[in-house]
Parts: structure tokens; sequence; C-alpha cells
């Protein structure tokens, strides 16, 4: 039980850490957090799987009343996997842009220089790239999310001016859909640019 309750403690730490933004990263940080061959990135939970299973029926002691209980639900064959919906990788920055505006502060420059490094680096080279950006609560929801869009924009247009071609990116602004800190809804932490590949 404690191994259990350890291992579900450093899950959710992690994805908690995760989730932060970064305000710095290198550009090889960058590339391992994208890269969909990353070993973290390219699946989302490690188990040693269930094989083989069957589900037990049990008898009722009144078969004549209780029908549910001698039904099964059809088991998962061996060779089937269980699917669920993958993250595509992804990184959420801290970008910072003068106040109402969609321009780039200078001293978020350095992370965007880092950006456009790695999404032209070799490991990333042949990849796709969804830029969004995000608000926090704080003004009219049609407000952020034009707001949110000019940002995005605006991240795109700097990634082009270091090498990164236009055909590589797409840019889309979320407004304040979805927070970060759902529970803050006007902390800073919400204020982000989140990078996510697309193929």
């Amino acid at each position: 039980m404690r191994v259990f309750l350890v291992w579900i403690y450093a899950f959710f730490f992690g994805v908690a850490q995760a989730q932060a933004p970064l305000q710095s990263a290198s550009p090889e940080e960058l590339i391992e957090k994208l890269n969909p061959t990353t070993p973290s990135n390219s699946s989302p939970f490690k188990t040693r799987g269930f094989r083989n299973l069957t589900p037990e029926v049990k008898a009722s002691t009144n078969a004549s009343t209780d029908q549910s209980a001698n039904s099964v639900e059809k088991p998962i064959a061996s060779n089937e996997k269980p699917t669920a919906p993958i993250e595509k990788p992804s990184v959420e920055l801290v970008i910072q842009f003068e106040f109402n505006s969609s321009t780039v502060l200078s001293s978020s420059k350095p992370l965007l220089d880092n950006l456009a490094k790695a999404v032209n680096s070799d490991q990333l080279r042949s990849f796709s790239f969804m830029i969004e950006g995000h608000t926090d609560a704080v003004g009219t929801p049609a407000y952020n999310l034009k707001l949110s869009d000019q940002r995005a924009v605006s991240v795109m247009k700097y990634l082009m001016t270091k090498g990164v071609s236009k055909d590589r990116l797409n840019a889309a602004g979320k407004g304040s859909t979805e927070l970060l800190l759902p529970d803050k809804p006007d902390a800073a932490e919400n204020r982000r640019v989140k990078i996510i590949l697309n193929s």
C-alpha cells in the first residue's frame, strides 16, 4: 500500500511539475520536451499490462430474479490494447508581452531564440507545430480570445524571423478557455504560450 501511495504522489507531483510554464529553457531541453521519440513522450503511462484476463462469472443465489449476476461484458482480447487519448508532446512557456499588446518583451526573446533553435534542430526539423496563446480570466472572453490570438501570431512571426518556415507553424488563441490554474483564474501562470507538436 505504501508503494502505491508513493507512486500516486510521484505521478501527480510529476504531472504538476510538467504543467508549470517554463521561464527559461535551453534548446536541448525544448527538443527533449517536443521530440515524439523521446521516451518520456512516447507513452504517458508505463505498465506491465494485463494479459489473458477473463472475467469471473459468479452464480446467483436467486437465478430466477437476478439475471444480471450471470451477464458478462465482452472481455478485451489479449491482443487488443485499450485506447486512451495520448497527448502530443508540448511545452508551455512564459512569454512576456507589453501590457494589452502582442509585442514580445525583450526579456522573453532569449527563450524564443532557443525555441527557434530547437524547432530547427535535426531532431525536430521534419515536424510542424501549433502555437497556442492563453490568457488569464481578467477581461471579457471576446477580448481575451482576440489578444491571445494576436500573441500567438506574434510568437509565430518572431520564430519566422529566426529561420523557422511558416509552413511548419500554425497559431491560435485560446483566450481564457483553458486555464492552467482554474481555481485561480486571475493568476499570472494562466498567461502563457503553448507549443504543441502537430505532425
